[in-house]
């Protein structure tokens, strides 16, 4: 697994990296967000650690200057541990937000959690009719054209697929895809599955509301 950890203190960096390295993590470091940006353009990752208050660009500017086909599960870490950071986070496509001062181990955990989702072995191909999802490579297609949507859309249509005709509450969503320590509430699922319906186009209702209790995926012809 590969991670690039951003923080403009050395020291943070020093020991999530130590943490990290007892994992066998792969880890590269950048100082501030212009480089990470630049790095996050020309090299590969699997997660991002980010933090918030950098100089040259803040970590919410970073997020926002990803190019959807280089967009990666984020952890934020910062000391800024108000609710409209973490939202505003959250809405940027982030996968765990946590506060300084923190526990590595916590850290590693939250690594290890956000690796088996993203990570765990799913069948190879999804088809339905001009519509394809490969779960190995995270790519979506129709008419074999490739559309760009986030890691966390993918996570949650992913999932969604997993549980084909199974009504998924917004609650379920929150604990598989974001983690038993969210902070948040049901408008972030909403928001969510309202960008991955646009970008499923003709197959947007494909997922169906299910009113009183969240969503579910259904390709059975009504």
């Amino acid at each position: 697994m590969k991670i690039l950890i951003v923080d403009d203190e050395k020291m943070i960096r020093e020991v999530i990296k130590e943490y990290c390295l007892e994992e066998n993590y792969d880890i590269a470091e950048s100082s501030n967000g212009k480089d990470a940006l630049n790095k996050l353009l020309y090299n590969n990752y699997d997660l991002l650690i980010l933090d918030i208050m950098m100089p040259e660009m803040d970590g919410f500017t970073l997020l926002k200057n990803i190019p959807k086909d280089k967009r990666i599960p984020t952890i934020v870490l910062s000391a800024r541990g108000d609710e409209y950071d973490k939202l505003n986070g959250f809405d940027l496509g982030i996968d765990d937000y946590i506060t300084k001062p923190f526990s590595p181990k916590e850290l590693i955990a939250r690594i290890k959690a956000i690796a088996n989702r993203t990570m765990k072995n799913l069948p190879t191909l999804y088809k339905y009719r001009s519509l394809e999802i490969n779960f190995s490579a995270h790519t979506l297609k129709i008419d074999n054209k490739s559309i760009n949507i986030t890691p966390k859309e993918f996570e949650i249509l992913t999932y969604l697929i997993e549980n084909k005709n199974i009504a998924i509450s917004r609650e379920q969503l929150l604990e598989k895809i974001w983690g038993y320590d969210y902070f948040g509430d049901d408008r972030t699922i909403d928001t969510h599955i309202k960008m991955l319906r646009n970008n499923l186009r003709i197959y947007r209702n494909l997922i169906k509301t299910i009113r009183g209790i969240g969503y579910k995926f259904s390709d059975e012809e009504e």
